[in-house]
């Protein structure tokens, strides 16, 4: 059986071999940037148990902070004072991210215990100072009445987001459980929009989901080395990096006026807005869940920005909270779905099972209450999805949806450059998300 719940302190050996498989943006090979990750995401949490208990953004806002003032002043006190227990990153992605919620999970075998892949969302990626950067692509027509012919161009100009949206990436699955019969990298995508139906007051109205483009063998873009790189004298994997301390060199070096792509070569051209093959499932299921192309794609590597508006994503609209009801058998077990447990402490777990729902009550089976540690009478969040092998969720009955929308019967049935993530119906590894 396998189970999602917060990353803890104890994973980042296991994280940062993970992460240094790819190279993805959001899940750095790097012991200190991934540390404050799953601190930060710690503190979200507790953030999102705060809004489960009934309490406003603000007044989980306020009781966070006043958890965290007084672990850093005992972090402070252990180390003899002068700062040493402030988190050591603070600008470039960390600092947009570290003023934001960042909620990272991991996927846990119950058996072993051992963690087997990790996701994350951040709740609000850059804001006003720290912008998101991408290329807005559009068409120009131009004419000659004396040749009588006329061409066209894509044009890229750079975009500037202070809006803040809500980002999702970092999702990768160890190689030895891609292609599970389980569809594990499916939880590890899923999980993410059930998160952000229970605890919708801490997202963005929109999300965002950057595609990795199609990268060399030998991890290179093709994109930058003939567009980024005559602006920005570092290489694909150092201006990646780089992006960790600060992202100012992007804003201050790359032109502000509209870029001919005619100028490139056509290898290069090929790249822009697609995704390698391997990237290729992940976009189609965002896409069946409400995601679309806006012609802005990466400044980096090209890969395309997918933008959803939060609340019409099936995954986050379909998501509610029920009271757990006594074990029920296989047998009695009509429906699949995402069920989770939030403690008061921000302790998540969940795990995709077979229930049974009647009058606002749902039922699982013995071994899912054990596997998330629940007890009757609590309550729990419930996303009805398809199940792995095919099979179709039951409709959802009664109940008033977390989003105060009338529930819905789910339907249908994602880290970038190496930067981005895999999400899709059958994803188990690494190329999707940033």
């Amino acid at each position: 059986m396998f189970v999602m719940r917060r990353a803890r302190i104890e994973d980042v050996p296991t994280l940062l071999k993970l992460a240094r498989m790819v190279h993805f943006i959001n899940l750095p090979a790097d012991k200190d940037i991934i540390s404050d990750k799953i601190q930060r995401s710690r503190e979200s949490f507790g953030r999102a148990a705060a809004i489960a208990g009934g309490q406003s953004l603000a007044e989980s806002k306020r009781t966070t902070e006043s958890s965290e003032q007084r672990a850093e002043s005992a972090n402070g006190k252990r180390s003899g004072g002068g700062g040493a227990g402030r988190r050591s990153v603070e600008t470039g992605i960390a600092a947009v991210t570290s003023r934001s919620d960042l909620f990272m999970f991991v996927l846990e075998d119950v058996d072993s215990g051992g963690v087997l892949g990790t996701s994350q969302i951040i709740a609000h990626m850059g804001g006003p100072g720290a912008p998101n950067v991408s290329l807005h692509l559009s068409t120009k027509e131009m004419f000659s009445t004396s040749l009588q012919f006329g061409t066209k161009h894509v044009v890229a100009k750079l975009v500037l987001d202070e809006s803040g949206p809500t980002e999702i990436g970092g999702l990768i699955l160890q190689p030895s459980y891609r292609g599970h019969k389980l569809k594990l990298g499916r939880f590890l995508s899923l999980v993410r929009f059930h998160a952000m139906g229970l605890y919708r007051p801490l997202f963005s109205d929109r999300v965002l989901a950057e595609m990795m483009a199609p990268i060399t063998l030998d991890g290179r873009s093709t994109l930058w080395e003939y567009l980024g790189r005559r602006f920005i004298n570092l290489s694909y994997t150092e201006a990646d990096r780089f992006c960790q301390y600060s992202k100012e060199f992007m804003t201050s070096l790359l032109p502000r006026e509209e870029i001919y792509l005619t100028l490139l070569p056509p290898e290069a051209r090929a790249v822009v807005g697609q995704v390698g093959p391997e990237t290729v499932p992940a976009r189609r299921m965002l896409e069946k869940l409400g995601f679309a192309y806006l012609d802005k794609i990466d400044p980096f590597d090209g890969g395309p920005h997918l933008e959803a508006k939060t609340d019409e994503i099936t995954i986050v609209r379909n998501t509610r909270t029920l009271e757990l009801g006594e074990a029920a058998s296989a047998a009695a077990c009509d429906g699949h779905g995402i069920v989770s447990v939030i403690d008061a402490d921000g302790e998540f777990r969940s795990l995709e099972t077979a229930y049974c729902e009647e009058r606002g009550v749902v039922r699982v089976m013995k071994q899912a209450m054990k596997a998330i540690r629940i007890e009757p009478g609590a309550r729990v969040g419930l996303t009805p999805i398809a199940a792995p092998n095919g099979g179709s969720q039951k409709r959802t009955r009664g109940g008033a949806s977390v989003n105060g929308k009338a529930p819905k019967g789910a339907r249908g049935g994602k880290t970038k450059r190496s930067r981005k993530a895999a999400t899709a119906t059958d994803i188990g590894g690494a190329g999707g998300e940033a």
